[in-house]
């Protein structure tokens, strides 16, 4: 019998149904004012990848949000567990979502709303498949369109206000290459669709301060890196910085650590991915089977 969850399993409203069949009203304030916070772990070999860190984060989320989710936070992993366990997935791409909710006819006041929670689990996603991870990406850095401000949107806040990054990705198909990073008003770098970025420059291993979120992989790269004596720090990070570099990745937890070969059109170093970005890489995937950061599954 066809496992009707092998697609993806989603929790809605207490019941756990089919990705296709999952559904959310229309009028959840998530989706009609993207008032929602979310976070996305990963499920690699039957086992969480720093689960209690993704967890954390959620909760400082909803915390800034205002937002309270109506699970209670000791009962989450075994949810997010599992909506995995139902798709059979070894590998699993696992969202948890909390929205403001569904407002009173005419009503706007977010404080008498009731928040809402969603879940789901699907086939583990990448924003750089592994193939083209081995030859490296073109990256951009976007030109037409700037990163909303931090004194409107708290990029350390995990949301769905992805209209800047967006029109900087379709910037980059434009302009040929695969994916963009942005910069802000003051012409810093900062971040780019669902990613941080790192540059390797004269031996130290840079990734943006401010304006970002503190991905966990970003941090998961900031801890090996000094796990191997490499010096590596948020610090701020201008294009000559950026462009100078040795060695340029990103890092989100759709896809690890992604080797950027070609900054806006001009060749990195030999045109492959950098001996510490290749560590670094293996070094990632190791610390998914076992250790502290794991926590099995099935």
């Amino acid at each position: 019998m066809t496992n009707p969850f092998a697609a993806g399993c989603a929790w809605i409203d207490g019941d756990y149904v089919p990705i296709d069949q999952a559904r959310i009203p229309i009028t959840d304030m998530g989706f009609t004012r993207s008032d929602a916070t979310y976070d996305v772990v990963a499920a690699w070999h039957g086992k969480f990848f720093r689960l209690s860190d993704h967890l954390q984060r959620f909760a400082r989320s909803c915390q800034c949000l205002q937002l309270t989710p109506p699970v209670p936070w000791d009962v989450m992993p075994a949810l997010l567990a599992d909506c995995v366990r139902k798709t059979e997935l070894q590998e699993a791409y696992v969202e948890m979502i909390c929205t403001r909710g569904v407002p009173m006819a005419g009503g706007r006041d977010p404080r008498k709303i009731a928040n809402r929670f969603y879940a789901f689990a699907v086939p583990y996603v990448w924003i750089v498949h592994p193939e083209q991870q081995a030859a490296g990406i073109d990256l951009a850095v976007a030109r037409g369109v700037e990163r909303v401000g931090t004194k409107a949107l708290d990029p350390t806040v995990k949301n769905f206000q992805w209209g800047d990054f967006v029109r900087a990705q379709f910037e980059a198909y434009d302009r040929g290459a695969y994916t963009a990073v942005l910069v802000d008003a003051a012409g810093w770098v900062t971040e780019g669709p669902g990613f941080n970025v790192f540059a390797y420059v004269k031996g130290t291993l840079v990734t943006p301060a401010s304006g970002v979120l503190h991905g966990i992989t970003r941090q998961t790269v900031l801890e090996l890196a000094a796990r191997r004596g490499v010096t590596a720090r948020p610090a701020a990070l201008d294009m000559e910085t950026l462009q100078a570099a040795d060695e340029i990745f990103l890092t989100s937890t759709a896809g690890g650590i992604m080797p950027v070969t070609r900054l806006d059109g001009n060749v990195l170093g030999d045109g492959t991915p950098g001996p510490l970005t290749r560590w670094l890489n293996d070094a990632y995937w190791e610390a998914h089977e076992t250790g502290p950061w794991v926590s099995a599954i099935y």
